[in-house]
């Protein structure tokens, strides 16, 4: 392990220091190196446009009906304990938990009428558009990888895709990955596995140069063992990553405004339950990473797999994601973001019609909500509805690929009618069949 030296000791993420960030370890000696991860950004070049999506993932699926959906005149072992409140767009209702929110509504998008996932706990569906046993068969990429493949970085200095997310008990909950396209299009990680992957310890600045002859001749015995094309040039990019400080800039907040830090606010540190701790500074992270130049951002967003204690819970947890969610989309639109920068929001399942006796609500798969806004869109609406009890789409079923379809439109790529090279260079169609929400474009 190298340590680079010379470089200063500013905190920032809370916990982290600016010197720990470049303490970036293993690079090319075994795993993947970071010339490796940036091998995918090399194909297609860096694009003059920045366009952008900002995916909060929500593990374990909230209470659609508790949250964006409610049904005031179900039963009461079907409606719950939250009453709706007016929103700033007449006719549109939310939970009384979400009170920012509400005066913001003009600026969402709530699909109402989500179909497609199945009863298991697992990103995959959130992440690729496809459930989990789907891509073990077909091995589709996450979004922020197919975006690195196709449009690569809009900075050589700049990773194009970047999770934000923890590491997680329950492992399907993490990020799945790449799939066809190979590890050289992962997610960069920053307080992750990834970052060790990329440490150069008790090397100088000065003393760098020699340790990018020494990733030149490793990476070109690499392409001799993989037959690998243009690793000279990958060293290269790997180097100005590592002598760039855009990204450690953008992860630290003691830079930020502090009237801006205090409307994100900070949520809880440690995991709850098995799940991502609620990390509204993540939040703000995300924003900017956008502005530096960052293509895709994941962040992962606490525990919603209430089947006991569902209302006790959600009164704790839907402020913090209220102060977080409506911080977030208020920042983007304050510095004209909003037609570039994309947020989507949704968890991989619903929840049951029917309270159980723990008051709790178990798995439903049938429907679920979802909230986008930005992106150029059409906001200020609701797609979709729901059936009296919430057990199914009354009218307008949004498929998740629908959704993903937007996604890609939004940063400018026809997916359905894009092929996706895997590592063969063999062509994969990954929404096919699938368009845009016409109602937002």
């Amino acid at each position: 392990m190298l340590t680079i030296k010379g470089m200063g000791s500013g905190a920032f993420c809370d916990r982290v220091t600016r010197r720990q960030f470049l303490q970036i370890g293993g690079l090319a000696c075994g795993g993947l190196s970071l010339t490796d991860l940036l091998a995918a950004e090399a194909q297609q070049g860096i694009k003059k446009s920045h366009k952008a999506v900002i995916m909060v993932y929500l593990p374990g699926g909230p209470a659609h009906q508790d949250t964006f959906d409610l049904k005031p005149d179900a039963p009461a072992e079907l409606r719950g304990e939250f009453k709706p409140i007016k929103t700033n767009v007449p006719g549109i209702e939310i939970c009384e938990h979400l009170p920012r929110m509400a005066k913001m509504m003009d600026k969402f998008i709530v699909l109402r009428s989500l179909v497609g996932g199945r009863d298991e706990h697992a990103f995959n569906i959130c992440s690729t558009g496809y459930a989990e046993a789907e891509t073990r068969l077909n091995h589709a990429p996450v979004m922020g990888s197919v975006v690195s493949r196709l449009q690569g970085p809009t900075n050589k200095t700049v990773p194009p895709y970047v999770n934000l997310s923890p590491r997680t008990q329950h492992m399907p909950y993490n990020d799945p990955g790449p799939g066809f396209l190979g590890l050289g299009y992962s997610a960069l990680r920053p307080d992750g596995q990834m970052m060790q992957d990329m440490t150069l310890k008790e090397v100088s600045l000065d003393r760098l140069s020699d340790r990018r002859r020494m990733l030149a001749g490793l990476d070109r015995f690499r392409r001799n063992v993989d037959s690998l094309k243009g690793l000279d040039d990958l060293s290269q990019r790997a180097y100005d990553m590592l002598t760039s400080n855009r990204v450690v800039t953008a992860l630290d907040l003691s830079k930020e405004d502090p009237k801006i830090k205090e409307m994100y606010g900070k949520g809880i540190a440690t995991p709850v339950g098995d799940a991502a701790p609620m990390l509204n500074e993540q939040f703000l992270m995300a924003r900017r990473l956008v502005e530096a130049g960052v293509r895709f951002v994941t962040v992962s967003y606490g525990f919603w797999d209430w089947h006991g204690g569902n209302f006790t819970n959600l009164k704790q947890h839907l402020p913090m994601l209220d102060q977080a969610l409506s911080a977030l989309v208020t920042d983007l639109y304050q510095r004209g973001l909003d037609k570039d920068v994309t947020v989507v929001v949704w968890g991989e399942m619903g929840r049951t019609p029917t309270i159980n006796k723990d008051a709790g609500r178990d798995h439903w798969a049938r429907v679920l909500c979802g909230l986008m806004s930005g992106g150029g869109m059409r906001t200020g609406q609701v797609i979709g509805a729901t059936t009296r009890g919430a057990e199914e789409p009354a009218d307008r079923p949004v498929h998740f690929r629908e959704v993903f379809s937007t996604l890609y439109h939004n940063m400018g790529i026809d997916i359905a009618n894009t092929p996706v090279p895997d590592a063969l260079n063999r062509p994969n169609y990954l929404m096919d069949g699938f368009e845009p929400l016409q109602e937002v474009i």
